[in-house]
């Protein structure tokens, strides 16, 4: 019983201390948990809290960078693709230039000059009757830089007399007056925009802008935190948006860099970039940014950025000219252009505006007299009906191939291109309403009828004017340019020439048969040719032949002189397709247009010169320098006096023969111009020109029916009408080395001495002309025994 009952003691001696180590540690439990839980939680919300700090602080500072790359890429670089921009001709004035007074007038009035008693600014002027004072603007013309001048020009009935400088009377060689901007070629966001440097800016633009937009701009340092306070304030009080609190640099990056969409994320990336745009460059560069790019308002599908392309927009004139009450109205504006439209909503836009001239004067800029002044002064927009650019497909269509083949196909894709053209404002305006007046009266029979018109400049080669349609602002098939019809009589000329430079066998008195002909063409068909009249009158004169546009004896002088002769004569006047070497080529089998017909005609006028016709005279690079391109050189295509008495059978042929309507019409003008008609009456061609300008014209159908009208009464009818709106200047058919007067029996064209009876007195080729003693009839014994 000992041995059993000795364990037990033991038993509960173990058991004691496990019932005591469990109760010992519960309250050490207790004491040390919530303590360590307790600050393991702290740690962890400021753990993450930093770390997450420093991952925004990364993540702002990236994006900060990468906005960075963005803008200094925009700014450092090209800020904008600026259109090329196409010009007319520069009107050059010097003695005996072919430029009249009412002329340079109209001139003048396109170029956006304004008429006074007395020029004290630039962009003015004042006429009397023969002279006219004129205050040039600057400007850039491809021979360089053009300053500023004041000039006297005055008039003769023949064109320019003089050109003298104001300040001093010196005569001046030649005086431009800056060219047309015609268009610019928009090529790829639809934006328009002229670029004008801050220094160029009107000063009252620019206070008139910070007042209005950004008092603060040369303080704050991209974002006014103050003017975002302001702006909220105001539109919870009104429960709208009424006011904004976005700074100018704020507005150039959102216009630059950002959309149009309204949300928390856009206007913290916009406040951010405006950061860093202020942070990155001086407040007038950021300026000029902001005037370049700024929206001013839609012309049709073209977007109008920039307050220099605005005042084109608005006024029809160079910002440099606008007046204080424009200047405000180029800043009321920006606050919304639609609404604010002039021409749709004048009140509306004039109240504007005089809120921005009120603004000026409270700020000193303008006294209380001339913001009156401003106030009452009407808003002088330019006429909504005058568009800034002008519509010009057809010629556009010839500039823009010219470009390509001189230039390569990317040349528009350059930004601040400059290409200046042969285009002539005026002679383009005349030649379209002679279209319009000319058609809509030959339509009243057939409506289908169509029209192609080139206008050439005699002295430059150049392309003046052309029209494509009936509505010349159709942008669709060139009929100046693309069509092939025959050209019918008007290759008389090139016949003719091709004679009368055999000058031993033709002169312009010599006799040709008008009689029935036969011919074979080559495939073995015959071919008679007949007059208009259907008479034949067994011989006339040459002269006479020409002026009556004579079939017979044409084709009886080609066949004499050899059809491939007059094929060359016409190659190397500058016809540049395959022509036909038939009889019928003679009366014009021979297909053209009118600016192939303009190209030989032109090589006449300009006394046998073949120069070839050109759109483009230069072309200037974003940084003014001229890109180098080849142009073919000018070359003696026909003999200067042959030529000469060419022109003149022409002059002959408005004075008395096909084109007598229109001499009637200008009886104390010298012109030149040949009717034709091809068979049938399909076609009505004219080709002619004054001292200035050769018209090629063609006046069809495009299915090529029967129009029931000849030269006379269709195509020369539109250049009369052309010859209305622009007044012609008479031909100065000075005499050439080598053409004398000459004296010819009229019968015979023979030779003869003035003195001799039935002789016709007309030019004649010098080499040639020898008079035959006598008249022709035995000498009396007395003269014979003293020589003569």
């Amino acid at each position: 019983m000992t041995d059993k009952a000795t364990p037990k003691p033991k038993v509960a001696a173990r058991k004691a201390p496990a019932k005591k180590r469990p109760t010992a540690r519960k309250p050490r439990a207790k004491k040390s948990t919530p303590k360590r839980a307790g600050m393991s939680w702290g740690k962890k919300i400021w753990s993450i809290s930093w770390k997450l700090g420093l991952v925004l602080v990364v993540a702002i500072a990236s994006y900060g960078i990468y906005l960075d790359q963005i803008i200094a890429r925009k700014f450092e670089g090209q800020k904008w693709h600026l259109p090329a921009q196409v010009f007319s001709r520069s009107m050059a004035l010097y003695p005996g230039a072919a430029v009249s007074h009412a002329q340079l007038m109209s001139e003048l009035k396109l170029l956006g000059y304004r008429k006074v008693a007395n020029p004290r600014q630039v962009g003015e002027f004042s006429a009397s009757k023969t002279k006219i004072d004129l205050w040039r603007r600057p400007f850039l013309h491809p021979q360089g830089d053009q300053i500023e001048q004041r000039v006297m020009i005055t008039f003769d009935s023949n064109g320019v007399v003089s050109v003298a400088r104001n300040s001093d009377k010196r005569q001046l060689a030649v005086f431009h007056l800056e060219p047309v901007l015609l268009d610019r070629i928009i090529t790829g966001d639809g934006e328009d925009r002229l670029f004008v440097p801050t220094e160029s800016i009107p000063e009252p633009i620019v206070n008139a802008l910070i007042l209005v937009e950004d008092r603060t701009f040369y303080q704050h340092h991209g974002v006014n935190p103050f003017a975002i306070l302001r702006a909220a304030m105001v539109n919870i009080s009104a429960g709208r948006t009424v006011q904004g609190g976005s700074t100018l640099t704020q507005q150039l990056a959102k216009n630059f860099f950002l959309s149009s969409e309204r949300s928390i994320t856009r206007k913290l990336r916009e406040a951010l970039m405006a950061i860093i745009i202020d942070f990155r460059y001086e407040k007038d560069e950021i300026l000029e940014a902001y005037l370049n790019e700024v929206y001013m308002g839609q012309d049709k599908a073209r977007g109008v950025h920039g307050m220099g392309l605005a005042s084109q927009f608005y006024f029809g004139r160079p910002i440099a000219e606008l007046t204080v009450p424009q200047q405000a109205f180029l800043v009321a504006v920006i606050k919304g252009p639609s609404y604010y439209n002039p021409w749709r909503y004048p009140e509306r836009a004039q109240e504007r505006r005089d809120l921005v001239l009120r603004l000026l004067m409270e700020a000193g800029d303008l006294n209380v007299a001339q913001y009156q002044a401003a106030v009452e002064s009407p808003l002088g927009l330019r006429k909504a009906n005058k568009s800034v650019h002008q519509k010009l497909p057809a010629f556009f269509s010839v500039v823009k191939h010219e470009l390509a083949s001189r230039y390569g196909d990317a040349l528009l894709q350059q930004s601040g291109v400059k290409v200046y053209t042969t285009l002539d404002p005026m002679a383009q305006e005349a030649a379209e309403k002679a279209v319009e007046q000319t058609l809509k009266q030959l339509g009243k029979n057939d409506k289908s009828l169509q029209v192609g018109m080139v206008l050439t400049d005699k002295y430059s080669a150049g392309i003046a004017a052309m029209v494509g349609d009936k509505v010349p602002s159709y942008q669709g098939f060139n009929r100046a340019v693309e069509i092939r019809r025959p050209i019918g009589s008007l290759i008389k000329p090139f016949v003719y020439a091709t004679a009368l430079n055999q000058g031993d066998k033709y002169n312009l008195v010599s006799p040709l048969k008008d009689e029935p002909i036969t011919l074979k063409n080559d495939q073995g068909k015959t071919w008679s040719p007949q007059n208009v009249d259907k008479q034949f009158r067994g011989q006339v004169p040459l002269l006479t032949a020409f002026k009556k546009s004579m079939n017979v004896p044409t084709v009886n002088l080609g066949m004499a002189i050899g059809v491939s002769s007059v094929a060359t004569t016409l190659d190397k006047a500058g016809w540049r397709e395959k022509i036909p070497e038939y009889p019928s080529m003679l009366l014009g089998a021979v297909n053209g247009s009118p600016l192939m017909v303009a190209q030989v005609f032109q090589t006449i006028a300009d006394d046998g010169r073949y120069r070839h016709l050109n759109s483009v005279t230069t072309v200037l690079d974003a940084n003014n320098q001229p890109l180098a391109a080849s142009r073919p050189q000018a070359k003696q295509a026909m003999p200067a006096a042959s030529n000469y008495l060419v022109k003149y059978a022409m002059t002959q042929v408005v004075d008395s023969g096909t084109a007598k309507r229109l001499g009637k019409a200008f009886p104390y003008v010298t012109l030149a111009g040949k009717t034709g008609t091809s068979n049938d009456s399909r076609d009505s061609w004219f080709a002619g020109f004054d001292e200035r300008n050769v018209a090629a014209i063609w006046v069809g159908r495009d299915d090529n029916g029967k129009t029931g009208l000849y030269g006379s009464s269709g195509a020369m009818a539109v250049y009369q009408a052309f010859l209305n709106h622009r007044a012609p200047l008479s031909l100065r058919m000075a005499p050439v080395d080598g053409v004398v007067q000459g004296y010819f029996e009229r019968d015979t064209g023979k030779a003869q001495e003035p003195q001799c009876a039935n002789v016709v007195k007309v030019p004649a080729l010098a080499e040639s002309y020898q008079p035959v003693a006598n008249c022709g009839d035995p000498l009396p014994w007395w003269k014979k025994l003293i020589g003569g």
